[in-house]
């Protein structure tokens, strides 16, 4: 049976760059998978190692068919829409038409190849997935942007992506952040904790907006609230997953002077996407993109770039 453990995580930086030795990737929107292969059986885990084999089973379907007998995949599975770009949004109510980006190939046929550098695992994987050109397949190697991080920032930019992850060619795979893969962000969109939510008002039903959260240290500080992005089922649905978590008291040391909130235990993780940040640390143009049960509340912290 092969291991399980934590994924390597990127850092992330506050400006594109340039180095000899590292690539470029494409850096994807959607829910992080390992995907484990022990001869017929295969289970998908997210990053905080919850089952996710029914929900995605298009996937592990595709990873099943795979010729190796043993086998553990690292990537991304995603949805695109039209023009060929992920979105977290698009995989709220998507059963179909869901790909896995895969951008590291962990153990291969009783090998474990996590002490082997990442140009030699990223050709394994190339070997273990290759295809013939044409359409999208369900399983796919991650995109390579090009050898130039500041021009890999750019197409990025120019296609309407995530982000990028840049990646030391040279390094071995080790769970846990890592300064070997860094990450810089084309648009900003993070993971905040829900901790309460505004009285509807006109001809809104169950909730005006949702209060944010994130901490700081051992602190959990208010951002801003979200009153966007929310179909009126997403309302409905979201009203009913609250209730259980109601509380007397706001959950932060810096509760906003606002009427008619209603305080919620913090163990909702939402993906809210922002214009930016204001000056006293407040998230401007936000939008709801969906509720991750793949990230823990402890891990929510305020962005900061290194």
């Amino acid at each position: 049976m092969i291991p399980r453990f934590q994924p390597m995580l990127a850092t992330l930086v506050k400006e594109p760059f340039q180095q000899p030795g590292w690539v470029y990737e494409e850096k994807y929107d959607g829910f992080r998978i390992l995907a484990y292969k022990e001869g017929r059986n295969v289970t998908l885990l997210s990053r905080n190692a919850k089952d996710r084999t029914a929900h995605f089973q298009a996937i592990a379907q595709a990873v099943a068919a795979l010729k190796p007998e043993t086998l553990l995949l690292d990537g991304e599975v995603v949805a695109f829409d039209r023009r060929g770009v992920s979105r977290f949004q698009l995989l709220q109510n998507l059963a179909e038409n869901l790909h896995f980006a895969v951008f590291d190939c962990l153990y291969l046929d009783g090998r474990d190849l996590r002490r082997q550098d990442l140009q030699s695992r990223r050709a394994e994987l190339e070997h273990v997935l290759a295809k013939p050109a044409g359409k999208q397949p369900t399983l796919f190697c991650s995109a390579r942007l090009s050898a130039d991080g500041l021009k890999a920032y750019e197409i990025a930019k120019r296609k309407g992506f995530e982000g990028v992850v840049a990646k030391d060619e040279s390094s071995r795979y080790i769970p846990g952040r890592s300064s070997k893969w860094l990450k810089f962000k084309v648009k900003l969109e993070d993971e905040f904790i829900i901790i309460g939510y505004t009285a509807p008002a006109g001809a809104r039903e169950h909730f005006g907006a949702l209060l944010l959260a994130a901490y700081e240290g051992d602190q959990l500080l208010y951002v801003g609230k979200v009153g966007t992005g929310f179909s009126q089922e997403g309302l409905a649905r979201l009203f009913r997953t609250f209730q259980s978590l109601v509380r007397a008291k706001a959950p932060v040391a810096n509760p906003p002077r606002e009427h008619d909130v209603t305080w919620l235990t913090p163990r909702l993780v939402a993906q809210i996407a922002y214009g930016e940040w204001t000056d006293d640390r407040k998230l401007r143009q936000p939008v709801f993109l969906g509720l991750r049960d793949d990230k823990s509340p402890n891990e929510v912290t305020l962005p900061v770039a290194k």
